[in-house]
C-alpha cells in the first residue's frame, strides 16, 4: 500500500511516500481502508524531531482518519465490512494515519456521521476530541458560563466554541480580525481581535479558558478567571502556569474516545458542529500540508485525500 513515512526527522522534505507492507487486524481490531486523513500540528512537531510518540520501525505519521471498514479482526461485533468509520486510533503511539490502509483497536473509531464527506469527517477526530474532552469531560462547561477560546478560528478552537455553544456556554473567542465573522458564525458571543487588544483588558469573570497557544498567553489568561476557573491549556505541560489556589490551571492531552467520538458525531447530525476545511491536499503532497499548517494562519483544518 502506498504511505508517506519520515525518512528522517527535518523538515516537510522528510516526508516521502513509499510502498509499505499493508496491515492485518488482530484481535479487537479492525482495517480501515482510508479515504481521507485529517493534518494536525502534533504531525509536524514530532516530524521536526519524534517527541512524544511511540514510533514503530518506519516513522509514519498521521491519527486522524476516515475511511470504510476493510475487515475485521477476531472478536470484533461494532463493525462489519463496508461500514463507514472515522476517529484517532492509538494516539499517541503511531497510527500512519498518511496510508491507504490503517489498523486500529475497534473502540478507537465511530460510525461516520453520514451527513459529511469523509473530507469533512477526518478534519474532526484529533481536534474535536481535544475540546471535548477538555471543554465537557475536564472543565464541565454549564449552561451559562463564560468560556474563552483562544484561537478560536484555528483547527480546535472553531470546533471548541461550537462545542462549548452547544453546552449552553457564552462563548468569546480570539482571533485576528479577517476571521472575526466566521467565528461569529460557529456561535460565539464575542470575539476581540488579538493583534489589537490585550484580551485581558477587555475579558473578565470567565469561567473556562481553553488556551491553544501556550506561553506567556496561559499565563496572561489567569487574569481574566473567576474563583473557580478553569484553564486548560493544549500545547504542553511546559505551558501549565503557576496558579493561584482559587483557580484550576491544568495541561490536557487528547486519547482516542469512541463515546466521545459518537457524542461529536451526534453534534454534527443536530446541525450544531460544522467542521471548517480550509485545504484539501493529495496524499503525495503530504509535505505541502505540512508547509501550509506551519504558517500558522489556518482556518479550520487542512486534510489529506487518499482514496
Amino acid at each position: 500500500m502506498r504511505a508517506v513515512v519520515v525518512e528522517q526527522w527535518g523538515g516537510p522534505e522528510n516526508l516521502v511516500e513509499r510502498e509499505v507492507e499493508r496491515p492485518a487486524p488482530g484481535l479487537g481490531e479492525v482495517l480501515v481502508r482510508v479515504h481521507a486523513a485529517g493534518v494536525n500540528p502534533v504531525d509536524w512537531k514530532t516530524r521536526a524531531g519524534g517527541a512524544l510518540i511511540e514510533w514503530g520501525t518506519v516513522p509514519a505519521v498521521g491519527w486522524d482518519v476516515s475511511g470504510t471498514v476493510e475487515a475485521v479482526g477476531p472478536g470484533v461485533g461494532l463493525y462489519r465490512p463496508g461500514d463507514e468509520v472515522f476517529g484517532m486510533p492509538l494516539f499517541p503511539k503511531q497510527a500512519g494515519g498518511y496510508a491507504e490502509y490503517v489498523v486500529a483497536p475497534a473502540r478507537h473509531l465511530a460510525p461516520k456521521p453520514a451527513s459529511l464527506t469523509h473530507v469533512e469527517a477526518a478534519a474532526l477526530p484529533l481536534a474535536a476530541l481535544t475540546a471535548w474532552q477538555a471543554l465537557v469531560d475536564t472543565a464541565d462547561v454549564r449552561p451559562g458560563e463564560r468560556v474563552l477560546v483562544h484561537a478560536a478560528a484555528g483547527g480546535v478552537g472553531h470546533l471548541a466554541v461550537q462545542i462549548a455553544k452547544a453546552r449552553g456556554a457564552y462563548v468569546i473567542g480570539t482571533a485576528s480580525a479577517g476571521k472575526h465573522q466566521l467565528v461569529r458564525e460557529l456561535g460565539a458571543d464575542e470575539v476581540v481581535d488579538y493583534r489589537e487588544t490585550r484580551f485581558e483588558d477587555v475579558v473578565s469573570d470567565v469561567d473556562v479558558v481553553l488556551d491553544g497557544i501556550g506561553g506567556e498567553t496561559a499565563a496572561r489568561s489567569l487574569k481574566v478567571l473567576r474563583d473557580g476557573g478553569r484553564l486548560i491549556t493544549l500545547p504542553g505541560p511546559d505551558d501549565v502556569p503557576a496558579a493561584p489556589d482559587e483557580v484550576r490551571a491544568l495541561w490536557v492531552l487528547v486519547e482516542p474516545d469512541h463515546l466521545g467520538l459518537r457524542e461529536i458525531a451526534a453534534l454534527v447530525e443536530q446541525g450544531k458542529l460544522r467542521p471548517v476545511v480550509e485545504a484539501a491536499v493529495p496524499l503525495a503532497e503530504a509535505a505541502k500540508a505540512h508547509e501550509l499548517g506551519e504558517q500558522g494562519r489556518t482556518t479550520g483544518k487542512i486534510v489529506l485525500t487518499v482514496a
